[in-house]
């Protein structure tokens, strides 16, 4: 009788039943999809965010480039202005950005308006969509909010 007990004790021990794993995965999956919408929203506010803080530095960059050419960019020069000399920019000091012109967190140009229609400038990206309006991810983010 003993050696029968010992033998149900190691077989036992060898691994998991088909209930338990099922168990196991029904809690992930739980969990998941408790947390998992949270953090996909926590990510499209991140974008967000980033879109501000480039605009942010678009604009003190165009600040720079006002002080040292008594103007900021036209539209026709765009924020180009701020890496590369235009041909009508005497006193000129630039570049103005570090690592060049960036792009908005969802691979699109930042769009640039003087005069704007919210401030001097417009600095902004349109957001996921790429137009005007939108909510989330879509919103529009500018140097004017």
């Amino acid at each position: 009788m003993n050696a029968n007990r010992f033998r149900f004790i190691a077989r036992r021990a060898l691994g998991f039943t088909l209930v338990e794993i099922l168990v196991v995965i029904a809690i992930i999956g739980l969990l998941a999809s408790l947390v998992g919408p949270k953090v996909m929203g926590q990510l499209g506010g991140a974008k967000t965010k980033a879109t501000a803080l480039q605009v942010k530095d678009l604009e003190q960059a165009a600040e720079l480039f006002k002080l040292d050419v008594g103007r900021f960019p036209s539209s026709a020069e765009g924020l180009d202005a701020l890496v590369n000399r235009p041909a009508t920019a005497t006193g000129w000091n630039g570049p103005y950005l570090r690592r060049g012109l960036p792009k908005d967190p969802w691979g699109n140009a930042y769009l640039y308006e003087n005069p704007g229609k919210h401030g001097e400038i417009d600095i902004y990206s349109l957001g996921q969509d790429k137009a005007a309006g939108g909510e989330g991810e879509s919103t529009d983010v500018g140097n004017w909010q």
